[in-house]
């Protein structure tokens, strides 16, 4: 089940071995399963998506760095 949220912190995730990117603050939409959390978000004209292990993506929202929106989307 998808739901819109927002990034209001500081929210990073690596590509591979890369680099640590940060999500960039604003609305977001969050897709979770068992093993991990989806977020995808659109900044103009690109798109971005970032999967997230299941413990970081919950550390996230318990610092308030993701807020989850109290409706779900869609």
């Amino acid at each position: 089940m998808s739901q819109t949220a927002r990034i209001t912190g500081l929210v990073e995730y690596r590509e591979g071995d890369g680099a640590n990117i940060t999500i960039r603050k604003g609305l977001c939409e969050v897709e979770e399963s068992t093993l991990d959390v989806t977020i995808s978000w659109t900044d103009a004209d690109s798109h971005g998506s970032a999967a997230l292990p299941l413990g970081d993506y919950k550390r996230y929202v318990a610092s308030k760095a993701i807020q989850i929106d109290a409706a779900p989307a869609g």
